[in-house]
């Protein structure tokens, strides 16, 4: 059967698909994607798995895709972050039978995404996206699609589109942010971008950003023209917002850990959902936000939604006529409902801090330190200088290391071959040698393995056999020294 691209792609394959739950790393995992498609979501991506990973490791495929595999998951996109060709489509032909689509992630802004050098730090190297993407639609079953960030120019973006499109991107999820907009600095997406996007290329268009309930979906819809949206903070926060529907939290909760005991997933990624869905109730109710953060069990988990729906339901029951939402909510916290995440101001305002530039604290804050740009300290780094006030995070006083000649991973001080560890062990046993530094005695093992084994040969056998034998016997000693 041909592989099917762009519109036909988007109607027979994702079945006309509108409503979509983003990829969101540690948080749409199977049982959270089961709890979506249940509420209105009608298509999925995976987390975003790192294709180099997923390659060499058996067990990251099985405990990220393979095991996860169930009927009522489709249709269903494989996200993948990459910034090698081959590596990229390798990695994505041992996924292609779990799925209906391959997507390159080039929307990922944070700092782990510029230090592995891929996400939305690819945009500008146009020649190497066009490489993968034209080898994976040479090369895949299944079609390829993209997630990207917008750039501040309306008209690159578009050139940008453009090229993906005629690379052989049969769809485009479009995120209407720049790489420099997250965090605390998110603000508005922008949809006139998504619009001029769509308007320019002849493949299906997903939107991303601002969408808080069912109304912004149908209102993006009709002013960008786009085939479907994509919702990530606001799904988390409100799995039934495809539905239109603000249902109790409690309610979500229990359904979703209903499923999680069917699909078993890390307790972390549980955890960090209920953090979620619970967030305005903790708010209100400190010592059970430290509970859920330090319970070690699902069992223990449901316990405190158990106590967390306690409260609520007192509350309601203790509720005045009349009385409205605190805080400025548009409904009681109980409530599945948007969290608007504050700006920098607010954010300080929420911390005690006098909303300075010095009290912006943080993701953004810690990003910078590590680029050299700020004097600012992360929560974290705040708390080791409480405990060694003489500690200094200046990184030009941060101890260079040398580097390994093969890999540029800092390299053994005692190594004779100016290698780190995998790298010594490597050219260690090629070469049948001994490192003391790291410990690697391939040369010595090999030498007392012969001596025992010429020992040996001495006593059963005075005559030593001609031909290829002695050979065949010094490469066996190599293996089993190299292999000990």
């Amino acid at each position: 059967m041909p592989k099917l691209r762009g519109e036909a792609f988007w109607r027979e394959t994702l079945r006309s698909a509108h409503y979509v739950v983003a990829p969101m790393v540690d948080q749409s995992e199977l049982a959270w994607r089961l709890l979506s498609r249940r509420h209105g979501a009608q298509l999925c991506y995976t987390p975003m798995l790192h294709a180099q990973v997923f390659l060499r490791d058996a067990n990251y495929r099985r405990e990220n895709l393979y095991d996860e595999a169930c009927p009522e998951d489709r249709p269903l996109i494989v996200q993948f972050c990459a910034n090698d060709p081959e590596v990229f489509v390798q990695a994505a032909l041992l996924a292609q039978d779990y799925c209906d689509a391959i997507d390159l992630n080039l929307g990922c802004p944070q700092m782990i995404a510029k230090r592995g050098h891929y996400g939305a730090f690819l945009q500008e190297e146009w020649d190497l996206l066009q490489r993968m993407i034209l080898l994976a639609n040479e090369k895949l079953s299944v079609p390829i699609t993209c997630k990207i960030r917008v750039f501040p120019d309306i008209d690159k973006t578009v050139k940008y589109a453009q090229m993906l499109e005629k690379a052989g991107c049969q769809l485009l999820t479009v995120h209407g942010r720049t790489k420099e907009q997250k965090g605390p600095l998110a603000g508005v997406a922008s949809w006139e971008h998504i619009q001029a996007v769509r308007k320019a290329v002849n493949i299906p268009v997903f939107a991303n950003g601002n969408i808080q309930c069912l109304s912004d979906v149908e209102e993006c819809i009709r002013k960008t023209g786009v085939h479907g949206v994509m919702s990530a903070e606001g799904n988390l926060h409100n799995p039934a917002l495809f539905e239109g529907r603000n249902p109790l939290v409690w309610e979500m909760a229990e359904e979703y850990l209903e499923i999680v005991r069917k699909h078993p997933c890390p307790l972390s990624y549980v955890r960090a959902h209920l953090f979620k869905l619970w967030h305005h109730t903790l708010q209100v109710y400190h010592q059970l936000r430290e509970e859920l953060a330090k319970v070690k069990t699902l069992e223990g988990i449901a316990d405190v939604n158990r106590e967390l729906k306690l409260r609520c339901q007192e509350e309601i029951a203790n509720q005045k006529e009349g009385e409205k939402p605190k805080e400025g909510l548009p409904f009681f916290h109980w409530i599945c409902q948007p969290y608007i995440r504050p700006g920098p101001k607010e954010r300080c305002r929420e911390n005690g801090d006098s909303g300075t530039e010095k009290g912006v604290r943080g993701k953004r804050a810690l990003e910078e330190e590590e680029d050299g740009n700020s004097e600012l300290l992360s929560k974290n780094k705040q708390k080791k200088k409480l405990r060694n006030p003489n500690k200094s995070f200046d990184p030009s006083l941060k101890p260079k290391y040398a580097k390994c000649d093969q890999c540029g991973n800092p390299k053994g001080t005692k190594c004779v071959f100016n290698m780190c560890r995998g790298c010594c062990k490597k050219r260690a046993f090629k070469e049948v040698a001994d490192c003391p530094g790291h410990g690697l005695l391939f040369k010595t093992k090999y030498e007392k393995s012969l001596s025992w084994q010429h020992s040996q040969r001495g006593i059963q056998t005075p005559e030593i056999s001609q031909g290829g034998d002695a050979e065949v016997g010094e490469t066996a000693v190599l293996k089993e020294a190299g292999g000990s």
